[in-house]
């Protein structure tokens, strides 16, 4: 399967898996609203969902898979099935321990998360709760993690990408239920805890199964500290902090919004909508492209591992740069008509929209992290990533505790996007200072093509958000209405921005099936 294809398929299953989610919040703004058990079970359910994409993303993306290729590679089947047995016996034992203490010790981590929450001892104690139901979600995912990094490794990505949608699969129903049969707040957010749990069971099911009929699913044994374990973990340590960087920097505007009262309710709505396109591209390309690059430039290809890197970092921008701006652009309209409903009143829509519009600043950042860490990873380098994750999160705390008491929730936002474009800068600069880049001169050019058409769509949708302005009123208008209205400007943005791709010559309609197939 092609480059793009296979970019396709994870992006495809990671878009259902989103749309599911946005059904999800929807329902669960309409239920919860943006107030204390909001606020309570957005903390809990953040604390594993955090560890989970820091392990999903961070360790089992970056460590395992290049040691995994190489195994098979050089050392055969067996041996490296041998490998991934010992790698998740270890893992294993570490989730065991991890999610006893957390239980244990939760209050203490629910006071490092969430600080505000101390002076309110009724949301603080809901919290916990909650949390220590949501907890065990994180050995969950994590092995499931595991599992599909060995599918990806064999260059089976869809299943890995498609279990995720089974929490939304599951939560969706209980929703629906809790619309239906109870107005009680607290107890839909215990409920809302379970059915993540639940999720989680599923989702892990699913993974195992497919990976069972590979033939490679590893048994569990008693760890044994060889060279491929120690070599795994000296990989995974800093991979840890690098792959997880967003999610570190979301922990630390978590705590400092938790003394804004809804804070953190509107970031989290405001996260939902950017981490659509930058699941279903930035991850897509993340989890694809490391096994390309790891076999090409282990098997003496740089010109072709170049190429690809090149394909990627196009296609990316190609999808992000609209995306960004279309999220800049109709931000109030967007969380508007998705969100706004029951609990869920006209200010929460507006400020979650300001965080929006921040965050999508930065969504090109995010999208680039992930075209240019696997160069890194790819080397079997994972130091010099991390170094630049810990510079990122410094400087998110620090931007984050200066802009807190001015711009509030949204200087939260801003000092995520600042760290994520500092992050990209150190990457690129210290590829090219190695002479590792791998992109030709004419990519400058390309881009700045892709960012000028882009820009040109924005303008378009800003008069013609001003336009439909009165059919976003929710007190007046039907949400079908509402959505219509919505359709219309999405679907006048995409057709405006790839006809001007077809007519600046940038990517011409007749060729998307060659592009795709390349």
């Amino acid at each position: 399967m092609s480059l793009i294809k296979n970019f396709a398929s994870v992006g495809g299953a990671t878009l259902l898996s989103r749309l599911l989610g946005f059904a999800r919040d929807i329902m669960m703004a309409g239920i919860l609203g943006a107030g204390p058990v909001a606020d309570a079970f957005v903390a809990a359910f953040r604390l594993p969902n955090m560890f989970r994409r820091i392990l999903a993303e961070g360790v089992f993306n970056t460590a395992f898979i290049p040691l995994f290729a190489k195994a098979i590679e050089q050392k055969g089947e067996e041996e490296a099935k041998r490998l991934a047995a010992n790698i998740i016996s270890s893992l294993i034992y570490i989730l065991i321990i991890l999610t006893v203490l957390a239980e244990i010790f939760m209050p203490q981590l629910i006071l490092v998360l969430t600080t505000g929450f101390a002076d309110d001892p009724e949301k603080f104690d809901l919290t916990v709760l909650l949390a220590r139901i949501c907890f065990p979600y994180l050995a969950c995912m994590s092995l499931m993690a595991a599992y599909g990094a060995i599918l990806n490794g064999l260059r089976k990505f869809f299943i890995a990408a498609l279990a995720p949608t089974l929490l939304n699969v599951v939560l969706v129903p209980l929703l629906a239920y809790l619309i239906i049969a109870s107005n009680d707040t607290v107890y839909s957010g215990y409920v809302i805890s379970w059915g993540v749990l639940v999720g989680g069971v599923a989702q892990i099911g699913l993974v195992a199964w497919a990976l069972a009929r590979t033939g490679y699913f590893p048994r569990l044994t008693l760890p044994k500290l060889d060279s491929g374990l120690k070599k795994f973990w000296a990989l995974a340590i800093p991979a840890i902090l690098t792959g997880g960087v967003t999610q570190i920097n979301i922990l630390v505007g978590t705590n400092i919004a938790s003394a804004q009262e809804s804070a953190i309710a509107y970031l989290y709505y405001a996260d939902r909508l950017y981490q659509l396109p930058l699941g279903m591209i930035g991850i897509a390309i993340g989890i694809v492209l490391l096994p390309e690059l790891s076999r090409l430039l282990k098997s003496g290809q740089p010109e072709k591992a170049a190429n690809v890197q090149e394909r990627s970092l196009f296609f990316g921008l190609l999808l992000t740069l609209p995306s960004a701006v279309a999220l800049f652009v109709i931000a109030e309209p967007v969380i508007a008509t998705l969100f706004q409903r029951g609990a869920f009143d006209a200010e929460a829509a507006k400020q979650s929209a300001k965080a929006l519009q921040i965050f999508a600043l930065g969504l090109p950042a995010f999208v680039l992290v992930k075209v240019f860490q696997p160069s890194y990873f790819a080397r079997e380098d994972t130091r010099t990533p991390a170094i630049f994750a810990a510079v990122s999160v410094v400087l998110n705390i620090a931007f984050s505790l200066l802009m807190f008491p001015r711009l509030g929730h949204v200087g939260i936002a801003w000092a995520t996007t600042i760290s994520g474009w500092a992050n990209v800068l150190m990457l690129v600069t210290t590829l090219a200072f190695w002479r590792e880049l791998m992109l030709p001169k004419s990519i400058i050019g390309r881009v700045l093509s892709l960012l000028s058409v882009s820009l040109i769509m924005g303008i378009i949708l800003f008069f013609a958000a001003n336009y439909l302005a009165p059919q976003f009123i929710v007190e007046q208008l039907p949400l079908y209405w509402r959505s219509g209205a919505l359709a219309l400007l999405i679907v006048l943005g995409a057709a405006s921005y790839f006809l001007m791709l077809h007519l600046f010559g940038i990517q011409r309609l007749g060729r998307w099936r060659d592009f795709i197939k390349s």
